[in-house]
């Protein structure tokens, strides 16, 4: 791997937190009624997201919709089965329930997209556009419409967001 692969890959983990992190920090400032904070915030998350895209795409990880999808059910299956199993086993370890919590959340949440994810590459050709909703307290993601109760945290299904369905520019021109 070329010193530059490091680099753009370095830059895109860096711009991913970077736009995470000031998504959470408008949030706050929204919180506290600080509106033009709020705004600057999510401008600059933006920017970020911009930023991140345009170093994935110079890193050629973008490909095909049936390549995308494999890599996507690889990287979730790495999650759930690797990855969260030894986060959440050292949080319990440390006794430290409320990271246990979020940690075992998302490796629950994981296997969701897994299978929501090989749906659509098994369906491919006519997989529906359809409407997926949010639980805003843990991420499970739910097609059609959002069910009574979480699977994973119990939060109530009125609480679920629908998720975007407006499109962004096209920030990968390169």
């Amino acid at each position: 791997m070329s010193e530059t692969e490091k680099n753009l890959r370095t830059a895109f983990a860096g711009e991913s937190q970077a736009n995470r992190r000031y998504l959470a920090f408008a949030q706050k400032a929204a919180d506290e009624a600080r509106d033009g904070i709020y705004k600057l915030f999510m401008a600059v998350a933006e920017a970020e997201t911009i930023h991140a895209l345009r170093h994935l795409g110079n890193l050629k990880e973008i490909k095909g919709t049936r390549e995308n999808l494999e890599a996507a059910i690889r990287g979730e299956m790495h999650e759930f089965k690797n990855m969260y199993p030894e986060m959440v086993a050292q949080a319990r370890a440390e006794k430290m329930r409320a990271a246990e919590i979020t940690l075992s959340h998302a490796m629950e949440e994981e296997k969701v997209h897994h299978d929501l994810f090989q749906e659509a590459l098994d369906q491919m050709d006519d997989f529906p556009v359809q409407d997926y909703y949010i639980c805003p307290a843990c991420g499970h993601t739910a097609a059609k419409e959002p069910p009574d109760t979480c699977p994973v945290c119990g939060a109530t299904g009125k609480a679920y967001q629908k998720a975007g369905s407006v499109r962004g520019p096209g920030m990968l021109n390169l």
